[in-house]
């Protein structure tokens, strides 16, 4: 229920909306971030697609590699940066405003908690999760001014074992609601077992946690899909590099789990919406201090990814990283 099912819920959504037939959608799963990746690229065009989506970070490497033997077939690639740069037509980057997700469901883990302390389990020290989890973060201190939070890596997208192992180091340290960027349940889980609560990510989480989890950040990756597939089958331009969010429909939070969220969620929520879809704020809005005390967002400015690859790698004031 990861990030992977959630492409694939993507997938499933943009065949729905352009009427495509399962023989026109080819599938490459368990593909790892190596020579395996060219192999399965130069192995679509074999097979006659015009389109080729590759959905991991490590997987650009071997795009740039393929895309430029293939001036015919439009490759576009998610979470990646090379794309949105070079010089060939037929390459794109593609990703999102998670953040803006983040920050919404980081409001209910601030009003959820009473210990003041949050956790987060962190696949990577990558700007995509240090992104995101700055952006949770914001959402839980928004709502609640003497939250802090404590990030622990796994090092891993996928590991459920060590994401659980992670989730309760960070329990056994105070965190009484936890947050996660990592791909399984194991967060939500462990959150349940030790009676604490959790945020998810990718998926509604309920199912699994039906006693912790009180919402995720999710994607709706069709968003893109039909539009790059229907300006492909128009003769349309594929925008090279495509960041949408909250406004388009790219972003948001699953159902709120109404037995456990805190009095006011729905509305607090609401309210933040509100000023995002506006188009007047932003999440990452100054004064902004790093865990150094230094200002690196100035009051009355804003932080605005230039890119759809998130670039944010500072650490917030009141974010600590334990390992």
């Amino acid at each position: 229920m990861g990030y992977t099912y959630n492409h694939d819920l993507g997938t499933q959504g943009m065949q729905k909306e352009l009427g495509l037939r399962d023989d026109q959608i080819i599938n490459k799963f368990n593909t790892p971030e190596d020579a395996e990746c060219e192999a399965a690229l130069k192995e679509l065009v074999e097979q006659g697609c015009h389109i080729i989506f590759a959905t991991s970070f490590g997987f650009e490497d071997y795009v740039v590699t393929v895309a430029p033997d293939n001036p015919d077939v439009t490759f576009c690639h998610a979470s990646g940066w090379q794309c949105a740069i070079d010089d060939l037509d037929n390459t794109h980057n593609y990703f999102g405003k998670i953040y803006q997700a983040r920050y919404l469901s980081g409001i209910a883990a601030g009003l959820k908690t009473e210990a003041n302390m949050l956790g987060y389990v962190c696949a990577k020290p990558f700007a995509e999760c240090i992104s995101g989890f700055s952006g949770f973060y914001l959402g839980a201190l928004s709502v609640n001014p003497d939250v802090k939070m404590k990030v622990m890596y796994t090092n891993e997208w996928n590991d459920p074992p060590k994401e659980a192992q992670v989730a309760q180091a960070l329990i056994d340290l105070g965190c009484d609601v936890l947050g996660q960027h990592c791909d399984s349940t194991a967060p939500a889980t462990a959150a349940e077992a030790a009676g604490v609560f959790h945020v998810g990510y990718n998926s509604d989480m309920i199912g699994a946690a039906p006693n912790a989890s009180l919402t995720s950040a999710v994607w709706d990756w069709s968003r893109y899909l039909t539009l790059a597939v229907s300006n492909l089958v128009e003769g349309k331009e594929i925008p090279q590099d495509f960041n949408p969010g909250l406004i388009e429909g790219a972003v948001n939070v699953s159902a709120l789990n109404e037995a456990i969220i805190a009095p006011g969620t729905a509305e607090a929520i609401e309210a933040a919406r509100a000023k995002i879809l506006s188009g007047d704020w932003d999440v990452f809005e100054g004064p902004l201090k790093n865990d150094a005390g230094e200002i690196i967002v100035k009051e009355g400015e804003t932080f605005i990814e230039p890119a759809s690859s998130p670039s944010w790698e500072h650490i917030l004031e009141g974010i600590e990283i334990v390992g």
